[in-house]
């Protein structure tokens, strides 16, 4: 097993470098938010959303 941190790229066009920004969803009736980060391609803009603490970019 390696200790290697995958490196993201846009599922579109390949793109390595991303901006970070942070969200939250709630739900249908607004019951729960959920925070969110989510990398925006800067090539194509593209978003890709990550789910609370449980993702690659939680440093905390």
């Amino acid at each position: 097993m390696t200790n290697e941190i995958p490196v993201l790229a846009c599922p579109l066009c390949r793109n390595q470098e991303f901006q970070q920004e942070e969200g939250r969803l709630d739900s249908k009736w607004g019951v729960t938010s959920h925070k969110m980060t989510l990398m925006i391609c800067t090539r194509c803009r593209y978003i890709l959303h990550f789910y609370d603490r449980h993702s690659i970019f939680d440093f905390d």
